[in-house]
């Protein structure tokens, strides 16, 4: 009897045309047979992303319970990193039903291949900084996979993230809460200011390319998601922005009532200094390509985060 993992996946059976005469007639994707090779290939690049940035926060989340203030509060995040491995587990399952290598994957590549926002590459050190990233990063998260949950065209997707979308609105929750609650004393307010200052912006960049410099329209033509970039980026803001407020502390960005829409009160895209992990509003802003670049350098935590994910399957591969 074979098992599951030697099962060769379906074949795409569809012209590009047929998928979206499918779409159009409000039939949707169960799997490869009902798709074209482009959609495949378009749902593997958004399915990597999202598997890859489930799978990173792990260790970033981990550095940061560290500082944890109780017991309590460090089970807590240690629950939200189990919540994120599993995930990765969803996302990469799903990869490999479409007939990815994801051993290969996970432990194959290079740590500057792998694909996630940026901000992950920027280390959590302080208990002040992992409440920020749940209220932000978290909240991003949430903001995207949402969006997917509602529009995707890709029914294995859409089940899989009823649970997902739960865990994450608790991982969100649990930043603000706290945010909430120190938010009174001086000191706590001082130093979740200091960590806002800079995940804010940083945040900002998790959702890509504004939409005139978007590259891969098949999310969008395909259904597999709604929301384009800029639209994901006002979504944020309109819940995060608020929020800030209410509690007195300041963030770069208001609502502009005349439109409707969110806008930035500082440059926007700016250079940033992942050691002193501070904005140069000084230089004023730079280009999306400078952007691109510093993504691609990758940060100070991608060779460590990444290599503590893969030292496990390095050492059974060594015993072996």
């Amino acid at each position: 009897m074979r098992s599951l993992t030697d099962v060769q996946p379906l074949t795409p059976q569809l012209t590009n045309e047929q998928v979206i005469e499918r779409l159009k007639a409000d039939r949707l994707v169960e799997g490869p047979q009902h798709a074209s090779d482009d959609y495949i290939e378009a749902l593997k690049r958004t399915l990597i992303v999202s598997a890859d940035t489930e799978l990173i926060s792990a260790p970033s989340y981990l550095g940061a319970a560290a500082d944890a203030p109780d017991t309590s509060s460090y089970m807590s995040v240690i629950s939200i990193v189990q919540d994120e491995l599993g995930h990765a587990h969803i996302a990469y399952r799903m990869l490999r039903d479409l007939g990815v290598d994801v051993d290969e994957l996970v432990y194959g590549r290079r740590p500057e291949e792998f694909k996630y926002p940026y901000a992950f590459d920027v280390p959590l050190e302080t208990w002040e900084e992992m409440i920020v990233a749940n209220a932000f990063y978290d909240r991003a998260g949430f903001v995207l996979l949402s969006d997917v949950f509602d529009h995707t065209t890709y029914v294995p997707w859409k089940r899989a993230l009823v649970k997902v979308d739960r865990e994450e609105t608790f991982h969100l929750r649990h930043g603000e809460r706290w945010i909430k609650k120190l938010a009174k004393d001086e000191d706590w307010h001082r130093k979740i200011q200091a960590a806002m200052d800079w995940m804010f912006i940083l945040t900002l960049e998790w959702f890509g390319l504004p939409d005139d410099l978007k590259k891969h329209g098949g999310q969008l033509s395909y259904g597999l998601k709604g929301q384009t970039n800029d639209q994901l980026r006002q979504t944020w803001m309109s819940a995060t922005v608020p929020f800030a407020e209410e509690h007195d502390f300041d963030v770069p960005a208001h609502l502009d009532e005349e439109t409707g829409q969110y806008v930035m009160d500082c440059d926007f895209p700016l250079a940033f200094d992942p050691e002193k992990k501070e904005w140069d509003h000084g230089k004023g802003e730079v280009t999306w390509d400078d952007v691109i670049a510093r993504w691609r350098a990758k940060g100070p935590a991608n060779q460590r985060f990444v290599g503590s994910l893969q030292r496990g399957h390095r050492m059974l591969l060594d015993a072996a």
